[in-house]
């Protein structure tokens, strides 16, 4: 048990100041108020001036209240008594459930040593057409969906949570609005898929520093699971808020402000994250996609701006949809060959179909004359999006392959799409 000290010397907002010695950064520090007992955490050293932010704020704490610091960090218990529970950025249980106390785990370590990773060639099915066929999600990929304040990104979550090949899904919730949490809950349990998950839930009323807490314990539990031989999807929402509970926390520090406002490790604390998506060489992996809202749908804002530069891709979602352009797996190609052999070269020409598809519309809509050519376009463009883009849509990988097809002998003529002849004999629909 760390030292005790009886005086607080200023308390601003939720950030109080205690003479110590001996303390480390991000230690935690329990005050005993005359309402009860609450968290802190070291934020800030400067000689033996120790500043520490109040989980549950500063109201009903005094200058003679007790700091007892606990000489560690934040951890977290790690048992598969965690699968089926929600708890909050404390670690504490929202679900009425037991406390875990046994087995703690730091948070927030260093992502894994190269030398224990292997590359990235499995792939990950989620049973979503324009993951699995367009954009392949690879088994240790680290990929953002970019959205806007809007869209269903949480709703695609949890469609993924609940179709994905996963052994252990673990959830990451900051500043969820209380609805936000229900629809998960609720969710993953008509789903079945409560069994196998694990959420860490922040809503937008509770402590900003709990928020910053989240990423690590999801990812700390993910990569203890993942030591047990098991495949782990990670799922975070939303890193934009991680980011602006960085900013505010920041702010109370007087740190010097970088671009917009945010601190100047910005890159560096999205990367910690972000990195520790890993597939380990004898052992299982971990998978990491995390919405990051784009305010104002501005992709140069500084928190999408940065983690382009760290993940693997992106899936842009607007209209309640994957858009096809924009989107992006860079490690698709390391699984695509191992699928089928058509699912390449198939993806490949509905993309290009779609592409001049796009630029009909624009002609039809300028007032253009449409040619038959035109007009096959139109038919593909429609069916298209309706039968494979729509986020409602579960089909397996093969399934979704065999649809194309369907799609294109229904539009065009076989050697109008661009496709190798042996694979249009082979895979081309038999009326």
């Amino acid at each position: 048990m760390g030292k005790v000290y009886n005086r607080i010397e200023s308390i601003v907002g939720n950030v109080i100041t205690v003479k110590a010695d001996g303390v480390q950064y991000k230690e935690l520090a329990q005050i005993n108020t005359r309402f009860g007992k609450s968290l802190a955490q070291v934020n800030k050293i400067e000689g033996d001036i120790v500043s520490l932010q109040i989980f549950a704020g500063g109201q009903g704490v005094s200058t003679g209240d007790e700091v007892r610091f606990l000489g560690h960090e934040m951890r977290v218990s790690f048992s598969e008594d965690l699968l089926g529970r929600i708890f909050n950025g404390s670690g504490e249980p929202r679900d009425k459930g037991p406390a875990l106390t046994e087995n703690m785990k730091a948070i927030g370590g260093p992502s894994v040593n190269p030398t224990k990773r292997i590359l990235a060639n499995r792939m990950l099915r989620t049973n979503i057409p324009m993951i699995d066929m367009f954009n392949t999600l690879v088994v240790s990929q680290k990929l953002p969906i970019f959205s806007i304040s809007g869209e269903p990104y949480n709703q695609l979550l949890a469609r993924i949570a609940m179709q994905a090949e996963a052994d252990v899904i673990v959830l990451g919730g900051m500043g969820l609005k209380y609805d936000d949490f229900l629809y998960f809950k609720e969710e993953f349990s008509k789903g079945s898929a409560l069994s196998k998950t694990v959420m860490f839930i922040h809503t937008a009323s509770d402590p900003t520093v709990e928020c910053m807490m989240i990423p690590d314990m999801a990812l700390a539990v993910a990569e203890q699971f993942a030591l047990q031989d098991k495949d782990v999807l990670v799922l975070l929402t939303d890193m934009t808020n991680f980011a602006d509970a960085m900013k505010e926390i920041a702010i109370t520090q007087e740190q010097v402000p970088s671009n917009r406002g945010y601190p100047g490790d910005l890159y560096s604390q999205l990367a910690s994250r972000y990195e520790k998506a890993v597939d380990f060489a004898d052992s299982g992996s971990i998978t990491v996609l995390a919405v990051t809202t784009m305010p104002g749908d501005d992709v140069t804002h500084p928190v999408p701006d940065n983690t382009g530069y760290i993940t693997e891709g992106q899936y842009y979602l607007k209209g309640g949809r994957i858009e096809p352009f924009g989107s992006l797996s860079r490690l698709k190609q390391n699984v695509n060959g191992k699928t089928r052999k058509d699912h390449r070269a198939l993806m490949d020409s509905m993309i290009r179909m779609y592409s001049s598809y796009k630029e009909t519309l624009e002609k039809k809509n300028m007032g253009f004359s449409m040619s038959k050519w035109d007009e096959k376009l139109l038919k593909y463009g429609e069916l298209f999006e309706n039968k494979l883009m729509s986020l409602s849509i579960n089909l397996t990988l093969e399934q979704a392959l065999d649809l194309g097809w369907e799609i294109l002998a229904e539009c065009f003529q076989k050697e109008e799409t661009g496709i190798k002849s042996d694979l249009v004999e082979e895979f081309w629909p038999k009326k």
